[in-house]
């Protein structure tokens, strides 16, 4: 089937080359960053996680919310979704790609990636992330290729499938939960200390991810001859909406137990990221763009008539997208180091190396994510013509 991906307009080659500089820039910053240590980065003592440890918090949710369409299709039979749950189970594949290579990125030096594996640590939660990101790779990997191949013949795919699809559906959840335990469990970081951390990145992956899916569906009809279909698109846009509402209450919850108790360990992050502490403030405009568009996202899938309308859909589920990643791919890990457990602040900001090495990963996600889409969509194509 790989062979689809060798076909394609002009369009499609110009988007695969536009990628592909973007991953030789990509590359080329990595091996400045290798060869003049991390130093060539924001991120200094205080602020050792920064852009790219924000960046694999992030599209782990992205690749968690992939359940969001294959629970619904293979445990409740809601045929609708067998139209886009390839598409699903791909996207999570790319996400947890990039998820790899940014923790690649940010360990420095590439050596230092196979410690993990040469010397286990079990009581490490790292170890345990390890695990979990790349076993669910594997799992969305073979269960949508298999299923695709299967579709392809025009039969059944084997019941061996099967098990692997249950089992992704509890191991979607994990990869999120185990992630997240990576910062609840760290007792100097007031503000991940907190029981709902895992239950906030759940709900803003289950915002997020089928988010930007809808807004993939809306490409994938545009440029190809392959429909995801409507009421696919509007189920999807039912779960944003409630998935956005519990994320953004989850974090009044966060607001309530900081400012009322006055803890002051809890309220100084944020304060910091909504107004700036000791004359550090860079995060605050972005803060508050990111509270802006929650509230724009919001009103515009809260309203049926809007939710329904794909165009104002689509200009809500890419508002969305901004707010969740300003929240969880910058502000989260910069206001967890803001203040220290020293109470000093150290400010952060991503260099230009950094930021274009993040961006070289990214367009590898996505130059992983259009081969796949390719075969996916030319596959689907051909059987509804047979």
């Amino acid at each position: 089937m790989l062979d689809r991906a060798l076909k394609g307009s002009q369009g499609y080659w110009g988007w695969l080359v536009f990628l592909l500089v973007l991953m030789g820039i990509g590359t080329g910053c990595w091996f400045y960053q290798f060869f003049e240590g991390l130093k060539v980065t924001g991120m200094s003592r205080d602020v050792s996680w920064g852009l790219y440890i924000g960046q694999l918090t992030y599209f782990v949710g992205v690749a968690a919310s992939g359940v969001m369409v294959v629970l619904p299709y293979y445990l409740h039979d809601y045929k609708a979704f067998g139209r886009i749950t390839i598409l699903g189970e791909f996207l999570a594949v790319s996400a947890i790609i990039m998820c790899l290579l940014f923790v690649f990125v940010d360990l420095g030096n590439p050596v230092r990636i196979m410690n993990v594996i040469l010397y286990p640590t079990p009581n490490s939660i790292l170890f345990w992330d390890m695990i979990v990101l790349n076993v669910y790779m594997l799992l969305n990997l073979v269960i949508g290729w298999n299923v695709l191949a299967a579709e392809r013949k025009g039969i059944h795919y084997q019941k061996w499938i099967k098990v692997l699809i249950y089992i992704s559906i509890p191991w979607a959840f994990s990869i999120h939960t185990v992630t997240a335990f990576l910062y609840a469990g760290l007792p100097g970081r007031h503000y991940w200390l907190t029981s709902i951390m895992a239950a906030r990145f759940l709900s803003s992956a289950f915002c997020a991810g089928p988010a930007l899916l809808i807004l993939l569906c809306l490409i994938v009809r545009k440029v190809t001859k392959f429909d995801p279909g409507k009421e696919q698109i509007r189920t999807l846009a039912g779960i944003v909406t409630y998935a956005m509402l519990i994320n953004v209450f989850f974090f009044l919850l966060e607001l309530f137990t900081a400012f009322y108790s006055q803890i002051p360990g809890h309220m100084h992050p944020i304060v910091f990221l909504f107004k700036g502490l000791e004359g550090v403030g860079n995060l605050a405009p972005w803060m508050w763009a990111a509270a802006v568009f929650a509230v724009i996202s919001l009103i515009l899938l809260v309203v049926p008539a809007t939710r329904r309308n794909e165009g104002t859909l689509a200009v809500a589920c890419a508002v969305l997208i901004a707010a969740t990643w300003i929240d969880k791919g910058l502000g989260l890990i910069v206001a967890g180091f803001t203040p220290n457990p020293f109470h000093t602040v150290t400010e952060y900001w991503p260099t230009t190396p950094e930021v274009l090495i993040t961006i070289g990963v990214l367009a590898t996600g996505f130059f992983v994510l259009t081969i796949l889409y390719k075969v996916a969509t030319s596959v689907k194509t051909e059987v509804a013509a047979s």
